[in-house]
C-alpha cells in the first residue's frame, strides 16, 4: 500500500478564509483582528483538553480571542465556527492533484484535528474520495501530538508512506520525529526556526506527484 496522509485544514481547505469570514458574520470589520487572536489560543485549548471535542475547542478559543479584543461575544455566537465549518472553501488546486495522486496509484488519508461528524460533512465538498480518516475523537488527542500518526501506522500498516501538510508546528515536527517522508505546503511563505525539518517544500498542491516521489 502505497499512502499519502494529508492534514485537511489549512492544507486541502482554506482554513484562514474559513475561520475570518465567519468571524466577519458575528463582528463585521473585524475578522481579521479576531483570526490571528483565536490562532494564539487554539492549540493551549486542545493542549489543556486533548478529549475535548473539536467544536468545544473552537468555541473556547474563540471565547479567549474575542476577551482579548474587548470584542463582546454572545453566548450563541461562540458556536459559528463549528457551524460553518463544513462550508469553508476547498483550495483550487486540490482536484487536480489529489487526481493525480490516485491515477499514480497512491491511496489516500486525511489526519485531521476534528471531530468525525465535521470531517464527515467536509469530505462532500472534497473533489477527491479519501479512503481512511484518522480525527482527533479517534486518536484521543491533538496534533502535534504523535497519536494520530501512530493510531494510523497501527491500522493501515503502510509499506509507503508520505505526509503531506500546511503546519509546520502541528505535522511536519511531530512527522519528523517519527522518521516519515514529509511535504511542506508552505502556503504562507513562514520561515521556521529550524529548516532541517522539512526538505521537500512547495507553495501549494502544484506538483505534488512529483514532489511525493522526491520525498
Amino acid at each position: 500500500m502505497r499512502w499519502i496522509t494529508f492534514d485537511c485544514f489549512g492544507t486541502l481547505v482554506d482554513w484562514r478564509h474559513g475561520i475570518g469570514s465567519s468571524l466577519e458574520l458575528i463582528a463585521p470589520g473585524r475578522g481579521e483582528e479576531l483570526l490571528e487572536a483565536y490562532l494564539r489560543h487554539e492549540t493551549a485549548v486542545e493542549t489543556e483538553t486533548p478529549r475535548a471535542r473539536y467544536r468545544d475547542v473552537m468555541a473556547e478559543a474563540l471565547r479567549r480571542a474575542c476577551a482579548d479584543a474587548a470584542f463582546p461575544l454572545n453566548d450563541d455566537d461562540a458556536r459559528v465556527l463549528g457551524d460553518t465549518l463544513p462550508y469553508w472553501p476547498v483550495f483550487g488546486e486540490v482536484g487536480e492533484e489529489l487526481s493525480a495522486l490516485r491515477a499514480a496509484g497512491r491511496r489516500l488519508a486525511l489526519l485531521t484535528n476534528c471531530d468525525r461528524d465535521l470531517i464527515a460533512q467536509t469530505l462532500r465538498r472534497l473533489p477527491v474520495p479519501f479512503d481512511a480518516v484518522v480525527t482527533a475523537e479517534d486518536a484521543g488527542a491533538y496534533k502535534p501530538d504523535e497519536a494520530h500518526f501512530e493510531h494510523f501506522r497501527k491500522a493501515y500498516e503502510p509499506a509507503e508512506w508520505v505526509h503531506v501538510a500546511q503546519s509546520h508546528f502541528h505535522d511536519m515536527v511531530p512527522a519528523q520525529r517519527l522518521g516519515l517522508r514529509r511535504v511542506w505546503i508552505n502556503r504562507h511563505g513562514e520561515r521556521p526556526a529550524d529548516p532541517e525539518v522539512v526538505r521537500v517544500i512547495l507553495p501549494d498542491l502544484r506538483g505534488l506527484l512529483a514532489a511525493v516521489e522526491r520525498a
